[in-house]
């Protein structure tokens, strides 16, 4: 598996406030792939996004009373859906505990979660509309 960090995903419990307080108080940028209930932001090689807890929690199929400053993943952005399932197959055989295994998901991309042995949440994800760099790191616009 490539050493590289590709996506942070912050769970959110107001996306609004959430968004004032980047945009306003730290005058950061949108990207233009924010909509609805995702934020994205471009940030030198990897991007941050805002999204609700609750869909995050729901998505990596993770417990309601999760505490809040655990609803953080961390993203590994794969260029296939082969690739995906090969850093699982490669993070199981270390011991990872299987979060929710690779599917496809509902915004077109096909994903799944893990966590390490502090409970950190990894998510793995190959996302048709990311770009990837040939030295890993990730771009929010469209691949050419």
């Amino acid at each position: 598996m490539d050493q590289r960090i590709s996506l942070i995903t912050l769970g959110v419990d107001d996306l609004a406030r959430a968004r004032r307080f980047y945009e306003e108080g730290l005058g950061w940028t949108p990207h233009r792939k924010s909509e609805g209930d995702i934020v994205f932001y471009q940030l030198p090689g990897i991007a941050l996004a805002l999204y609700p807890r609750a869909a995050l929690l729901d998505d990596a199929t993770l417990p309601s009373d999760t505490p809040r400053g655990a609803v953080l993943s961390i993203a590994i952005n794969a260029r296939s859906k082969e690739e995906v399932d090969a850093i699982f197959a490669e993070v199981a055989a270390a011991d990872a505990r299987i979060v929710k295994p690779p599917e496809d998901v509902f915004w077109g991309g096909y994903s799944g979660y893990f966590s390490d042995p502090d409970g950190h949440l990894w998510e793995v994800a190959w996302n048709p509309g990311f770009a990837i760099a040939k030295d890993g790191t990730i771009s929010l616009d469209s691949p050419e």
